[in-house]
């Protein structure tokens, strides 16, 4: 059906939405938008398309170059996960699916295991976002709201988003000098700049950071070899899953961060595009299920909608869903360059050290946010003693060995928080105590 936006009459429910061309496709007045049903040209949305690889690279790249997953396969598996998104949801909903901060600090805390372990977390996890957005899309929004209130949400994200700070000291240490250049570059970037130079200054930063490193004999040399032995041309590296408890109770908690990120994503790309796009949030859920999962089961990093593409779309007006088309296209094609991810694999501990600071400080920081946003009640005892422990547990990372199995501070602290808020507010019921809602009263 060409030209009909979602919600529009003669759309009918389960119909992809084809691009019609917006105006004579070659130019914009002030203050004009494209719709996601709309496109420009196909030069002008092969740019635009660019200008998402652009925003998403930076981070995309930084995930699977902190967990030891091959560069090449998470740009692939991206790539493709967005096509997929696409099509699952119906082409109504326009946004990228890049590698997932969510995943960096449960796998780095399963160092020890083996790759194809990892593989098999990530697989797991995606499978479980695909039962949520299923449960979701046959019950409703409100299911969500009512199984993860915001306090439950934001204490994972902090969890998660603080767990790694100190593997960030330890290789910002490691060079320091090159982590401040790093660290220095992408906050300038981030705060001055306006336009796209603000949506990639974790690249420019990083870029910066490694070209220092360079001159300055700070990169590995054994992986300097690695680069000019690489083939230009090749299959990204696959691998095969396996499922090992350890790892999947310690991955299980993302499941609740791309859930959030989702739902968020979805409500934002809403707000931006003028569209009620509730009734996609459990299309949305399933497709980052799907891509998630087709990573795991070859290679990749798991997935989630990106914020730096959406505020592209804020910034450009153009929300054609031709234009993601477009990023994950050149996501594959990307992938299948060995050379390519060979040179990625030589960023040194600094430059990691000085992104990881500020990204992993902002991941817990949104986790602040959601509290913010819904006026979570710490006056509420039941919020503050739950929050407490399972911050505790988690970034003090709380280890314990049951039946030989080694669970991990990111587990404990999402078990404390998902399992103890209900408990806890049912037996403060049970005592005649009073339980506040989101907002505090007043």
């Amino acid at each position: 059906m060409l030209g009909n936006r979602s919600g529009a009459p003669g759309l009918r429910r389960g119909e992809l939405t084809v691009w019609s061309v917006h105006g004579d496709g070659r130019r914009l007045h002030d203050g004009e938008v494209v719709a996601p049903d709309e496109r420009l040209s196909w030069p002008l949305t092969a740019g635009l398309g660019v200008q998402h690889v652009a925003a998403m690279f930076s981070a995309t790249v930084l995930v699977p170059t902190a967990t030891g997953f091959p560069v090449t396969s998470t740009l692939l598996f991206s790539g493709l996960g967005t096509l997929l998104f696409l099509v699952v949801t119906r082409n109504r909903v326009p946004a990228y699916l890049g590698s997932s901060f969510a995943f960096i600090a449960p796998l780095t805390a399963a160092s020890g295991e083996t790759a194809a372990a990892k593989l098999g977390g990530v697989l797991v996890a995606g499978l479980l976002l695909i039962g949520v957005g299923i449960a979701v899309k046959a019950l409703g929004v409100r299911l969500l709201e009512s199984v993860m209130p915001p306090v439950v949400t934001g204490a994972v994200v902090l969890v998660i988003g603080l767990a790694l700070v100190d593997s960030a000291t330890v290789e910002f240490g490691a060079q320091p000098l090159i982590g401040v250049v790093t660290l220095a570059l992408v906050l300038g970037c981030t705060l001055v700049p306006r336009g796209l130079l603000s949506r990639v200054s974790i690249l420019v930063g990083m870029v910066a950071g490694w070209l220092l490193a360079a001159l300055t004999g700070g990169i590995d040399p054994v992986k300097l070899d690695r680069v000019g032995a690489a083939a230009w041309v090749g299959l990204p590296q696959l691998q095969s899953p396996e499922l090992r408890p350890s790892v999947i109770l310690l991955v299980i908690p993302v499941v609740l961060v791309l859930v959030a990120e989702n739902v968020g994503h979805v409500k934002a790309v809403a707000a931006v595009t003028g569209r009620n796009l509730d009734g996609n949030v459990g299309d949305a859920l399933i497709a980052n299920g799907l891509a998630t999962a087709l990573a795991g089961s070859g290679g990749g990093s798991g997935t989630t909608t990106y914020a730096e593409n959406i505020g592209v779309m804020a910034i450009s007006r153009v929300y054609s869903t031709a234009t993601y088309l477009v990023a994950g296209l050149i996501a594959v094609l990307l992938s299948l360059s060995p050379k390519f991810g060979a040179v990625i694999d030589t960023v040194p501990p600094g430059v990691l050290g000085g992104a990881s600071l500020l990204l992993y400080g902002m991941i817990g920081l949104v986790g602040v946010r959601i509290w913010q946003r819904d006026g979570v009640d710490f006056t509420d005892p039941v919020n503050l003693a739950v929050v407490a422990v399972a911050v505790a547990a988690g970034v003090g990372d709380l280890t314990i060995t049951l039946g030989g199995m080694t669970i991990g501070g990111i587990a404990w602290g999402s078990i404390a928080v998902v399992a103890g808020h209900p408990l806890l507010r049912w037996l403060r019921r049970l005592g005649g105590g009073r339980v506040s809602g989101s907002r505090p009263p007043g």
